[in-house]
């Protein structure tokens, strides 16, 4: 394979670029009205559209009272799984949970000079969705990415969604989910689980926000019950951009894109460099051990439709680069990268040095591997606890503070012509 070469200093680069990153996996008319069509069928008729379209999208022939996974069934997982998978998942899920932790806000209050009492009140939701996928690979990383936050948050009731292919329940997704203390789990997928979290059914639970990755069906339900409930984000295919000094291994840059491109087709794996003999050698290494790979048809084929390696003038263009880019997973494979953090203005999360290899952050560093994607990283961030809680104003006035304030608020709600304003603050105005 050859991949794809683009060079700052051509004329034609900006549109290069920009055709590059075009890949948003925006869904097509057809999908958004199969989408809206099933979150109307499952809203009306509940359970019985749930089953439906559960058992037709996952080959399944189950009734609806076997959708529902127990807790005795997550634990029965945890005991049956290898020791070495469970250490793993529960190393995992104490260093996740330890990141988090530090993310909690709390409530504040403050008396200001004229002795009115405001602050912010912070309460976690009181329940959230799940979402985690069961495609063509099992995440059980993102039951703890997900489901951890929200329980350190304080979250009352999680609800887990996961699809079961005919049925086929991954011992590893479930074991995670005793771990990470989810409340239920349902064996569910696609926008019928989307829908059944969103609105209700007799059997599955209404929450107030969904969160999780999934395909281009669920991240398009997702989109369109917002508002019902919230979301966390709309996650496009993955991406990894890499900056290097030219000093990294060229070894592990390839397989750095490996680990990105093996996601599926649609993930996009660039690597940046202002030295070319290092792009030929990583472009060597690809070709060497692509074919060691389990999934070298997938890692081929996503790199083909969205790899790249880029020569720049220096390392300043490549940051203005990065910038312009806004990747879910920057790496900066260099030996000294500190300096140059404070010149990311927008990436998701930033891997710094040779062996903060990103699929490290994927599984056991600790942040959370929920990222924002398709250049949403200009406005957006990594999920956190502060997405499973919500902030309240609080405002306590004195007497004599209220009519200092209240004089204030009669002559601006009078200037908008407001006037049962102007007269409420008025009441209070101290003659």
């Amino acid at each position: 394979m050859k991949l794809r070469r683009l060079n700052s200093s051509d004329a034609v680069f900006k549109e290069q670029l920009n055709s590059l990153l075009s890949n948003t996996d925006e869904p097509t008319v057809e999908i958004s009205r199969t989408v809206e069509s099933i979150l109307a069928d499952v809203r009306k008729r509940g359970d019985e559209a749930l089953l439906e379209y559960t058992n037709r999208f996952d080959d399944r022939d189950a009734s609806i009272d076997e959708i529902e996974i127990s807790a005795a069934e997550l634990e029965a997982a945890l005991a049956a799984i290898p020791t070495e998978l469970r250490e793993g998942l529960e190393h995992a899920a104490s260093r996740v949970r330890e990141y988090h932790e530090r993310q909690k806000m709390e409530s504040w209050l403050y008396k200001d000079k004229e002795g009115n009492t405001l602050g912010q009140q912070v309460m976690p939701l009181d329940s959230v969705g799940i979402y985690v996928p069961g495609g063509k690979a099992a995440y059980p990383s993102s039951v703890l990415m997900n489901a951890i936050p929200a329980h350190v948050a304080e979250v009352s009731e999680i609800i887990m969604v996961v699809p079961t292919p005919k049925g086929e329940k991954n011992q590893m997704v479930l074991a995670a989910a005793a771990i990470s203390g989810v409340s239920k789990v349902f064996s569910i997928g696609g926008a019928q689980a989307v829908a059944a979290l969103a609105y209700g059914t007799a059997t599955v639970p209404k929450v107030d926000k969904i969160v999780g990755p999934g395909n281009i069906y669920v991240a398009t339900a997702k989109r369109q019950v917002f508002g019902t409930v919230g979301i966390d984000m709309i996650a496009g295919p993955s991406e990894v951009l890499i900056v290097s000094d030219g000093e990294s291994n060229p070894d592990w840059v390839a397989m750095d894109m490996f680990a990105q491109a093996e996601h599926d087709e649609e993930a996009c794996s660039i690597l940046v460099c202002p030295k070319l003999e290092f792009l030929d050698a990583v472009e060597e290494s690809i070709k060497r051990l692509l074919p060691e790979m389990e999934r070298n048809d997938i890692i081929k084929s996503s790199l083909d439709k969205n790899g790249a390696l880029i020569l720049v003038k220096d390392i300043d263009e490549a940051i203005e680069l990065v910038n312009q880019i806004a990747p879910e997973h920057l790496e900066l494979s260099m030996t000294a990268p500190e300096p140059l953090l404070p010149r990311i203005r927008h990436a998701g999360a930033i891997f710094m040095g040779h062996y903060a290899a990103e699929a490290l952050g994927d599984y056991c560093a600790g942040p959370n591997h929920v990222l924002p994607t398709a250049r949403t990283a200009r406005f957006s961030s990594p999920l956190g606890v502060y997405d499973f809680q919500k902030r309240s104003s609080v405002i306590m006035c004195t007497e004599q503070s209220a009519s200092s304030l209240a004089t204030t608020a009669s002559v601006l709600a009078h200037g908008e012509g407001l006037t049962a304003h102007a007269r409420s603050a008025e009441y209070r105005i101290k003659s």
